[in-house]
Order: structure tokens, then sequence, then C-alpha cells
């Protein structure tokens, strides 16, 4: 598929939140989220990146074919409070990964993240036409297994990896 199909890159308007695509204008925030102590230890994230990387990175979103990469802006606000993406797109499977960053605690229990989910599994699944969407989660994080669950993922399974235990979970149309 080419940009100009079923991955195009969208805006998506809901309540409280509208997801666009990510553009070179949102690094400051990328940069603040990669950053995030607490979003790092909630994701298990252990890469760190340059200033530059993710400049680079954003500028590159628009580009990108096969995956979807969108900043969530609070509506009321205009401010950008997040990520959300959808990549690792796999043909033979119509499947693709989800993920979900918000950059700093103090935009968690707002509903945000749980409507910027929401707006883009159901473009994932009724405009991308994909079969399912899968992700992974710490079981010690209990709002975003909670919010994935209000959204319709359910759990697949359990594994533990360096000490940690994962929830893999998906959701279908």
């Amino acid at each position: 598929m080419t940009m100009n199909g079923r991955w195009s890159k969208p805006t998506l308007v809901g309540e409280l939140v509208t997801l666009r695509p990510i553009d070179a204008g949102d690094v400051d925030v990328m940069w603040e989220m990669v950053n995030d102590p607490v979003g790092r230890d909630l994701t298990a994230t252990t890469s760190t990146f340059t200033f530059d990387q993710i400049r680079a990175w954003c500028a590159s979103r628009r580009d990108q074919d096969q995956r979807l990469d969108l900043a969530v802006i609070e509506n009321k606000s205009g401010d950008v409070v997040g990520e959300v993406v959808l990549n690792e797109f796999d043909p033979q499977t119509e499947s693709s990964n989800f993920r979900i960053a918000l950059p700093g605690d103090q935009w968690f229990g707002r509903g945000f993240g749980t409507e910027a989910t929401r707006l883009i599994v159901e473009h994932g699944l009724r405009v991308v036409g994909l079969r399912s969407i899968h992700l992974g989660v710490l079981q010690r994080n209990p709002r975003a297994v909670s919010t994935y669950e209000k959204v319709g993922f359910r759990r697949v399974k359990e594994e533990v990896n360096d000490g940690e235990t994962w929830i893999e979970m998906e959701i279908t149309p």
C-alpha cells in the first residue's frame, strides 16, 4: 500500500483529544517523553536517544508507510499530550502493534489515553483494515491494563522477560 492508501496519515477528532500526524514541530514534547523517568519505567525502556535523533524521527513520520505515528492533542488547550502508534505491520496476518506514551504523569488519569487509544484502534480496524492489533504491557502498570481492557483489548498470555511480567493483549474487529 502507498501513502495514499490505507496508511494515509489521518487527523482523528474526539471529545477530549485530536490525533494528528507527528511532525518536526513536535520534537520538544517527544524529547520530554523519551526522557520521562515514569514513562521509561512503565514501558521498561532502556534505549537512550539524542535530541537530533528525536528531531530526525519526528520529521520522518509522515514519510513512513505501513505505520501510523500520531500526536495526541488536548482539545481544550491545544497542547501535545502524547503519541499513539500503530507499527510493526505484518502483511501476512494483517496485524500491527500498538503503543501509546504520555509525557509525564501529569497527563495520566484524565481520559486522554483512553480516548486516544479508542480513536486509533477504531481507525486501525475499520479504515486500515487490520485483522488484529496487539500490544505488550507490564503487569505492574494496572492503569494501562485497565485502559486497554476498556477499549476492548483482551489478555492473550503472560510472559516473564528480564524479571518483568508482561501481559500480551489483542483486539480484533
